[in-house]
């Protein structure tokens, strides 16, 4: 019954920042894991950034420490990943993901819930 739709992403120059939105239908529980996931042509689909609703976990990829926040707001059920630094490789589908059971690690299939994505790509 949960459904997931994100938006803002566009086409911006190297070094340029973006901020997609995670629209969530309804009310989050606190156990509740966001996650958002990335997959490039040719790629598979790879763990950005996670977090549990409550704050009390997070996960990052190792390529998105330090330019990557991922952060919620409570009023507007809402997830966002601000995108710092950005580089022609973070170019991919970017999609919002959930997960029941405040999974944050790096495993797409025990996410119960996925967006339909939104495209990011980043000109050299």
């Amino acid at each position: 019954q949960v459904q997931l739709v994100e938006s803002g992403g566009g086409l911006v120059q190297a070094g340029g920042s973006l901020r997609l939105t995670c629209a969530i239908s309804g009310r989050t529980l606190s156990m509740y894991a966001m996650g958002w996931f990335r997959q490039a042509p040719g790629k598979e689909r790879e763990l950005v950034a996670a977090m549990r609703w409550d704050g009390g976990k997070t996960n990052f990829a190792d390529s998105a420490k330090g330019r990557f926040t991922i952060s919620r707001d409570n009023a507007k059920n809402t997830v966002y990943l601000q995108m710092n630094s950005l580089g022609p490789e973070d170019t991919a589908v970017y999609y919002c993901a959930a997960d029941r059971g405040g999974y944050v690690g790096p495993n797409s299939a025990a996410y119960d819930y996925w967006g339909r994505g939104t495209q990011v790509t980043v000109s050299s």
